[in-house]
């Protein structure tokens, strides 16, 4: 079932100015990777919505030298948790992750991280990131915490993600 823009800008509503760009590599993303029930799209779309600032950012604001040395994010040469950071919808991070979603979506992404901010990549990036980690069996399952963990690591941004979850089920229902 295709997105309209009317229900992104519903679940989203600071996405107005950029809803209408991402509307279509949303919905190609989503059939792409499998995204393709109520349950399923209302879950990616609350997570999305947090990780991104609803579609605002594509950029991890932070400047990733959290990352720096990272060994669990292959994050194992200097300058790694800079130029590896957070990018995309998802915003995936580290020299690993960057490494298997450009081998997954035919990108060099190594060489060129930024191709993750474009809006295509940046949605590509995220169902990937999505089918990758199995979140389509937990959004079944109902269990936003544990697909919250799964993006997030922990839960961070919980009860914002719930927020969404609910609007987007409601929305997409």
């Amino acid at each position: 079932m295709n997105l309209t823009l009317q229900q992104l800008i519903t679940i989203m509503p600071n996405a107005r100015a950029k809803a209408g760009i991402f509307l279509p590599a949303l919905n190609a993303a989503m059939a792409e990777f499998g995204i393709n029930t109520p349950v399923r799209q209302a879950s990616f779309l609350a997570q999305l919505a947090h990780e991104s600032g609803q579609l605002v950012y594509v950029r991890e604001l932070a400047s990733g030298a959290a990352y720096e040395g990272r060994k669990d994010l292959g994050n194992v040469q200097p300058g790694d948790g800079v130029r590896f950071r957070g990018r995309g919808l998802i915003q995936v991070t580290g020299r690993s992750n960057y490494a298997a979603c450009g081998k997954a979506l035919g990108l060099d992404l190594l060489a060129q991280p930024a191709l993750l901010e474009q809006t295509v990549n940046a949605c590509r990036s995220a169902g990937w990131f999505w089918q990758s980690r199995g979140l389509n069996a937990l959004a079944d399952a109902g269990d936003q915490v544990a697909v919250t963990r799964r993006i997030n690591g922990g839960t961070n941004g919980l009860a914002e993600r719930l927020a969404y979850f609910k609007t987007a089920l409601k929305v997409l229902a």
